[in-house]
């Protein structure tokens, strides 16, 4: 049995290979999205309008996209990692200081978020409109736990919390400071950044120390 021939590969386009001319197609579609989504809200954040908005045929959203959700996602998911590594980049440009540390995370947290509006827009109304980020919020929730955690072994000389207290304190801090800063950003909270960032700072190293002797008690 003869073995179909292999496909030629895509010659590139005034010089531009063709893997690299996806990418930007598909970088461009991600820029539009975000602008649409951070701007115009989930239902309005159309494959159309997309494509629209990027200058590009429909056939190059599917191109790089199976569907809008995957692409919702991919949009989402850009967000997500590109503020897990200011983060992270915050964290170790920090001195091995829990105080010092935390300020300057939840410094740059605040930062990213308010430095392009659309994101704000995204946190505060994007994901309460959607059962399908709802679900994706979960995933983020327990990445940043995770972060959290490593951030609590690494910063401290000696942790007195198990592993699993570790985590449950992680969760429990990211999923409410998620819901502080959602409710800050949507404008139903009447105090400034300052007290913002003094009070999450706070709350997370208040939270980190008492933990330990509840720790001890319910053993």
């Amino acid at each position: 049995m003869t073995s179909e021939p292999a496909p030629a590969p895509a010659r590139p386009y005034r010089g531009v290979p063709a893997d690299q001319r996806r990418a930007r197609r598909r970088a461009t579609l991600l820029a539009a999205g975000l602008e649409l989504l951070g701007t115009q809200g989930w239902g309005a954040t159309t494959v159309r309008k997309v494509c629209a908005e990027a200058g590009l045929n429909d056939r190059y959203f599917y191109e790089s996209f199976p569907d809008r959700d995957a692409f919702l996602l991919a949009v989402v998911d850009e967000q997500v990692a590109l503020g897990t590594d200011v983060i992270l980049s915050a964290a170790r440009r920090a001195p091995r200081d829990p105080q010092a540390r935390t300020r300057a995370v939840v410094t740059a947290v605040l930062d990213f978020l308010t430095d392009d509006p659309r994101r704000a827009q995204i946190l505060t109304h994007a994901f309460p409109a959607s059962p399908l980020l709802q679900r994706r919020r979960i995933e983020i929730i327990r990445t940043l736990a995770a972060i959290f955690a490593a951030e609590t072994r690494e910063t401290l000389d000696r942790v007195l919390l198990s592993d699993i207290d570790v985590e449950l304190t992680g969760l429990t801090l990211t999923a409410g400071l998620w819901e502080l800063f959602t409710t800050w950003f949507r404008g139903d909270l009447d105090i400034d950044r300052d007290h913002l960032t003094d009070y999450t700072v706070a709350l997370i190293l208040s939270t980190t120390e008492l933990a330990a002797p509840l720790h001890h008690r319910l053993r």
